[in-house]
């Protein structure tokens, strides 16, 4: 049995946003990145999206998302049903989702990063 979850009134549900990055991120070591620190995110006095990510700089732009994603967090349980059953792969589970957030608007990062270059001042 699935049951879905919607927010009561007066419950408001965040708004997350999404970055799209376009390509991949490389590592100098083959290291999974999840839950790592990737880079740091600021936004210019225009509300333009920059992303620093090492030595390099990627300028985006935010996107309203064409259709709105749903976060959803999936909870499972037993039914609390006392009858003997043959198999007990066959166990009745009551599956139910909750909407966590929505994602109405991304970040999208198109363009080639390009190398932060120091000033560094000329020998006189």
């Amino acid at each position: 049995m699935t049951k879905r979850e919607i927010p009561a009134e007066g419950k408001d549900v965040e708004e997350w946003g999404m970055l799209d990055l376009q390509g991949d991120l490389e590592t100098r070591h083959p290291v999974p990145l999840s839950g790592k620190f990737i880079g740091d995110l600021h936004f210019t006095q225009k509300d333009v999206p920059v992303l620093i990510i090492g030595h390099h700089i990627l300028y985006g732009k935010v996107v309203n998302m064409e259709k709105p994603f749903a976060v959803l967090v999936k909870n499972q349980k037993k039914q609390g049903d006392n009858s003997i059953m043959e198999d007990s792969n066959q166990d009745k589970k009551e599956t139910s989702y909750t909407v966590t957030a929505i994602i109405k608007k991304k970040l999208l990062f198109k363009s080639r990063p390009k190398p932060i270059i120091a000033n560094v001042p000329k020998k006189i």
